[in-house]
């Protein structure tokens, strides 16, 4: 009767004075004492960081070199931390001997191991330059001042000509000079080019693509191949979209119908998203936000996270962020280019945008606050500080832009009051706008921008080819041409500010936007029980729990088991083309007799 529990404590008392026990035990707790020493600093000097480039980023003044210096210093006191040889030889060393350690141990000496690769010791000196070539590169970008015929003008007034302009001299003059900054770029493309390269090859990355995609746990070639299926999945759609594209706008401008875009025809001034072409009827809520106003626009974003079950932003968020636009007689200028920062990886969170009343920034708002809502999931005790990141890149990028899509769906505006109840919409072109982004930005962001990397890093594409073959790219995978022939004096693959300050990791966004469709659909099916092309997210409490389910454990698991687990499929462009199918048999017919000019299929 008591021989169970005896020959349990023989057991039990065998294991605790087994030595290989003990040195396992030991052998932990060790590890748990660096990662913790290893956290704080790395914490420490990630506050230092973010608040050098938040100051960089806000407050650009031409001839300030103060602030660029200290944002180098910042910039190079984390990398010589986290490429340190003592931290690289620790990680591997804990990485030999797996056995006694969890898997969240295992998963942070990954990641540090991982940190350590883009800023080796072995390459100080490249890293060190590397640094202020990049800090030097987004002070040229964002300082620039731009111009047509002699008088200053913003980006936001170059993209507001190109959204409404009909005047094709103007339309030409305009997006020319959106391109002039490319000039001044080209030197610092080719410097950061090497340095990228010679700073990630010294632990055994083949070049700076390839050392970004192993963050996703693939090599450059592996990416590469995914880009390609979601080319390959969406291009019959875009194909559509292209033809139909060519001939609305030869009306419109009152020209011939050409076989390639001409690059200015466009609304955008590279081409990645054409929504802004059609205009859908009842569903403007441009009027409503100017009544309302830029502020209230950020709050509202702030009550939608609140109605599904996230709490209210921290006080310091409202008092440190960069939400408004600089004026144009102002002394400094600003990074325009909206985003999130998670300052000290805990809840100082703050947001850097320009927000304006239109239908477009709306949609942005609620993007950046869904990134900053993602912050603030995985900033808690059980993920290490680390670790406290998107379960991919592409995730961050999917939730903020899921929410930008929902925020736009008639019943979520019909609910906020926004549009009237029932009132008549033409649901074919709303779903046309949609595809005009979505679908649209597949080609640009898998095909123009991850070659075009891929060819800069990869197989280190000489300086004078850079616009070269820029526009072959363009050509091929958008079907877009420039009027003139644009010579190696401009380097306008530069003129995306993605190239010079968030390199190589372009593919992010397509693979949000396919996991966008992907989670959207599950949500839309399974928890609201509604049409995907028409949900309210507002006020779902069950919505926001699944979200936070997904997003609270930060990059603590692997993204392709959660992705699994939360929607029980892989990665793949076929949700986003499903939900664009009725789109489909509406182009065929409008395009049916006139030329299509890209190929009926795109192999590779």
């Amino acid at each position: 009767m008591n021989r169970i529990p005896i020959v349990i404590l023989l057991l039990a008392t065998s294991c605790m004075n087994n030595p290989t026990t003990k040195n396992k035990e030991l052998t932990k707790q060790q590890a748990q004492a660096y990662l913790d020493s290893y956290n704080q600093k790395y914490q420490e000097l990630v506050i230092a960081q973010n608040e050098a480039q938040w100051k960089l980023n806000t407050r650009i003044v031409k001839g300030d070199t103060i602030t660029g210096k200290l944002a180098d210093a910042a910039d190079k006191e984390i990398a010589q931390f986290t490429g340190s040889k003592a931290n690289i030889d620790s990680a591997k060393k804990y990485l030999a001997i797996k056995d006694p350690l969890t898997p969240l141990q295992i998963k942070q000496f990954e990641v540090i191991l991982f940190n350590a690769g883009n800023n080796p010791a072995v390459a100080e000196g490249i890293v060190d330059r590397r640094i202020e070539a990049n800090n030097k590169q987004t002070s040229l970008l964002f300082g620039f001042k731009y111009s047509i015929d002699g008088k200053p003008v913003t980006t936001g007034d170059i993209d507001a000509i190109l959204e409404s302009s009909t005047d094709i001299k103007k339309r030409l003059k305009t997006w020319e000079a959106s391109k002039e900054v490319g000039k001044v770029l080209k030197d610092g493309l080719d410097s950061l080019q090497y340095l990228r390269n010679a700073s990630v090859t010294p632990l055994g990355y083949k070049d700076f693509f390839d050392y970004n995609a192993r963050e996703y746990g693939m090599g450059e070639d592996e990416v590469i191949q995914l880009t390609h299926q979601f080319i390959t999945e969406v291009w019959p759609l875009y194909r559509e979209l292209h033809t139909w594209a060519r001939y609305e706008l030869a009306t419109k401008y009152k020209q011939p119908v050409p076989d390639y875009i001409p690059a200015e025809w466009l609304p955008n001034r590279w081409g990645q998203d054409w929504s802004t072409l059609v205009d859908v009827k009842g569903l403007s809520i441009d009027s409503v936000l100017k009544s309302h106003g830029a502020e209230w626009m950020a709050h509202e974003s702030e009550n939608f996270y609140k109605s599904i079950g996230f709490g209210s932003l921290p006080a310091t968020f409202w008092t440190k962020s960069s939400l408004y636009p600089v004026p144009v007689d102002s002394p400094f200028t600003k990074n325009n280019h909206a985003s999130a920062w998670h300052m000290d990886l805990n809840h100082d969170v703050r947001s850097l945008e320009s927000v304006t009343p239109t239908t477009e920034y709306w949609s942005t708002v609620l993007h950046e606050f869904g990134h900053i809502y993602y912050f603030l999931s995985y900033s808690n005790p059980d993920i290490p500080v680390i670790l406290r990141a998107g379960a991919n890149r592409g995730y961050h990028e999917a939730f903020g832009t899921m929410m930008g899509l929902a925020s736009l769906q008639k019943p979520f505006l019909e609910n906020l009051g926004m549009i009237k109840k029932n009132i008549p919409t033409n649901d074919t072109l709303k779903l046309l706008k949609e595809a005009l982004s979505y679908i649209v930005n597949i080609p640009w962001g898998s095909g123009v921008m991850t070659e075009f990397e891929y060819n800069l890093y990869a197989k280190k594409l000489p300086k004078d080819q850079y616009n070269k073959r820029w526009w072959e790219l363009v050509k091929e995978y958008q079907g877009i041409v420039p009027s003139s022939p644009r010579g190696e004096e401009y380097c306008d693959a530069a003129t995306k500010t993605h190239i010079n300050d968030d390199p190589a990791q372009y593919y992010d966004y397509s693979i949000a936007n396919v996991l966008v469709f992907q989670f959207h659909t599950y949500i839309a099916d399974s928890i609201l029980h509604q049409n995907p092309h028409a949900t309210n997210y507002w006020g779902n409490k069950a919505v926001g729990d699944f979200l936070y389910k997904v997003m609270s454990p930060g990059a603590s698991v692997d993204w392709r088991e959660l992705q699994q687990k939360s929607i029980h499929s892989d990665m793949s462009a076929k949700a986003m083309v499903d939900y664009f199918n009725p789109l489909m048999s509406y182009l065929i017919r409008i395009n049916q007799g006139r030329k299509y000019t890209l190929p009926e299929k795109r192999t590779f």
